[in-house]
């Protein structure tokens, strides 16, 4: 029965005529070989499929143009379309993403690093959202991450999200609104979408109503979650800012099911502006974040932290002081997507 084995190294040497040491300097671009040499190594790559074997290479000390990117899911429309981007921007640099949904799952995260430091990744953009994972201090890989605190020397990729809580609900009063909801996943000072929101509201006089429903729920729970919320201080709103679009839709179809008119008798506002979710709800009013750019920037950090691990001295001993990383780009710019939900 003919063996479905992958090719190896000695089976390229053997088809090419040549030595293992001859196939390897090839690989590795390293000594004087003749042009004849290098055309026939690589013809019996290309007819054997030859695929280096990547967790070897790191173990020789080079690198497996692969990346380890987590995000909690790429059903978020916000996630999926990062991922999209970060993917796009690493194969233009010959990079391979391993793309990982934790699925709001502390453990899977953990599971995922584990993974991917067995692996070799050459570096980890994370995304997820899962508060006080402590794992990530005892990795030692160039890392990025996107709208979330890991550490004080991980780089922070991410909008200005006190800016568009800011314009969130000036718009709302603006638009005539006097008793707007914040509903988002959790509140904190690390909510910096509230802390917007609260601050407008602080400077008109209007006590803030903060509706949480958390971050990783289910998808099954989360428009009854949202509804019962509602529910609650139905009385009490005319409007609601929704920190994610998908939030934004299901208040959208809770004012429907209570006859209230958008946005007459009742205002809406999003965050986040996908692509997506505006060929799907074109009519919803959303702070839309740079997601391209947020997504070029952490890939961009990512490789400049890469090249600097590479190339820095593996001499020195001393640890240094945990410090803000001076990479760490401003918080970017976000927009108003208009609409006619407010």
């Amino acid at each position: 029965m003919e063996s479905h084995r992958e090719p190896t190294l000695a089976d390229v040497a053997q088809a090419a005529g040549v030595s293992l040491t001859t196939v390897s300097r090839v690989l590795n671009n390293r000594g004087y070989l003749s042009q004849e040499t290098r055309e026939r190594v690589a013809e019996a790559i290309a007819q054997l499929n030859y695929r280096p074997n990547q967790i070897a290479r790191a173990l020789h000390g080079k690198s497996t143009h692969s990346i380890g990117l987590i995000v909690p899911t790429v059903a978020l429309p916000f996630f999926g379309e990062l991922t999209e981007h970060v993917e796009d921007f690493l194969a233009d640099h010959s990079y391979r993403t391993f793309v990982c949904n934790s699925m709001g799952k502390a453990d899977r995260e953990r599971e995922y690093l584990d993974l991917l430091v067995s692996h070799r990744v050459d570096g980890i953009i994370s995304s997820a959202h899962n508060d006080g994972l402590a794992d990530y201090s005892s990795i030692h890989l160039p890392m990025v991450s996107v709208d979330r605190d890991l550490s004080p020397i991980v780089p922070n990729v991410r909008c200005d999200n006190e800016a568009g809580g800011r314009l969130a609900a000036e718009h709302l009063l603006k638009r005539g609104a006097r008793r707007p909801a914040l509903l988002t996943s959790r509140t904190g000072i690390h909510n910096l979408r509230e802390k917007g929101y609260r601050q407008v509201l602080q400077q008109v006089g209007i006590e803030p109503v903060v509706l949480t429903v958390d971050f990783n729920t289910p998808n099954s729970e989360r428009p009854g979650l949202i509804r019962e919320r509602l529910d609650l201080v139905a009385d009490d709103i005319d409007a609601v800012f929704a920190t994610d679009d998908l939030a934004a839709a299901q208040v959208m179809e809770w004012a429907a099911e209570r006859d209230l008119r958008i946005p007459d008798d009742f205002k809406v506002i999003g965050f986040d502006g996908t692509v997506a979710m505006q060929h799907a709800l074109p009519a919803l009013t959303t702070i839309q974040q740079p997601i391209a750019k947020l997504a070029r920037a952490a890939v961009d950090l990512l490789l400049n932290r890469i090249a600097s691990s590479t190339t820095a001295s593996s001499d020195s001993k001393q640890p240094s002081e945990p410090r803000k990383d001076p990479q760490a780009p401003s918080p970017m710019p976000v927009r108003l997507l208009p609409g006619r939900t407010a």
